[in-house]
């Protein structure tokens, strides 16, 4: 008996690409080597992460969050494992869901381990998230890459982030690898590492090492952490001034606006593309060897 086909589509948000596979009532098995597989550029689909699309009641993580947000973003790395937050990730999400007409523009709501996440779909396409507030735990890092060593501070967008403002994006290196770091005790569950220049008041570009996946062409929390990280470093606070702060991130695969609000929140503005879709065949990836 063959293995029965699994229906998929590929998208991205500023080049930060997914594959997507719909599963409404969490009936696909989805193991780490799988996913490792499927986002294999060579081997599989190809992709920096997986989206899971499930509904919350569906899926025993997300079922306390099924009466505000229907649908549930199980994110997984690159590599197969298990992330709480993408904010790429969720704009590609959503724009999924309206391509199926399973959201309007307008206002919804998406489950994601990181909580629950506002998402706005605009009439000329750009996708606005609210990310939910940064937290900026004392505790920071220093990263070395080539000899050289920066103060990295240390952001939680839902996940973990190092932030480094450098010279010269070229510094950070390669990113395939983890950029070392210490003390390694500030992130036991490892971290996504950003490089930072300045590029004019209130903009900035970025390079990022995303945990489980090497270098990608663009992250979203990691956007956020950028910009509440660069907000700080210019003695810019919203809680304080009461005004909201901007700021312009331009990432190798295209450009985010962030705003940080005086309550504290942090929303996220780009676009969402679905550019393919197709079926899987699970039996043709397992014959594959590495």
């Amino acid at each position: 008996m063959s293995t029965p086909q699994i229906a998929f589509l590929k998208g991205h948000g500023t080049e930060n690409d997914f594959v997507i596979v719909p599963d409404p009532d969490n009936a696909i098995d989805l193991p780490a080597s799988l996913v490792a597989r499927l986002c294999d550029r060579r081997a599989g689909i190809g992709g920096d992460g997986l989206l899971h699309v499930v509904r919350s009641a569906a899926h025993p993580e997300a079922r306390a969050m099924a009466e505000q947000a229907e649908w549930f973003m199980d994110y997984r790395n690159a590599d197969g494992s298990v992330a709480e937050m993408c904010g790429n990730g969720v704009r590609v999400f959503a724009r999924y869901l309206q391509r199926a007409g399973l959201a309007a523009e307008g206002d919804l709501a998406v489950a994601t381990r990181g909580g629950v996440k506002g998402v706005h779909l605009a009439k000329d396409g750009a996708v606005t998230v609210s990310m939910g507030h940064a937290r900026l735990p004392k505790d920071g890092v220093r990263v070395t890459v080539d000899g050289r060593t920066w103060d990295a501070r240390n952001v939680n967008m839902g996940n973990p982030h190092a932030v480094a403002f450098v010279e010269d994006l070229a510094h950070a290196g390669d990113l395939r690898s983890v950029p070392p770091f210490s003390p390694s005790s500030v992130y036991p569950d490892g971290v996504n590492i950003e490089f930072v220049v300045d590029r004019g008041p209130r903009h900035v570009a970025m390079r990022v090492h995303e945990r489980g996946s090497g270098e990608t062409r663009s992250c979203g929390t990691g956007a956020c952490a950028v910009a509440v990280a660069a907000a700080r470093r210019d003695g810019v606070d919203p809680a304080r001034t009461g005004a909201p702060a901007t700021y312009t991130v331009d990432l190798p695969g295209g450009t985010l606006v962030i705003t940080e609000f005086p309550d504290g929140t942090v929303d996220m503005t780009g676009p969402a593309v679905i550019v393919a879709e197709g079926v899987i065949d699970p039996g043709g990836l397992e014959t594959v060897s590495g």
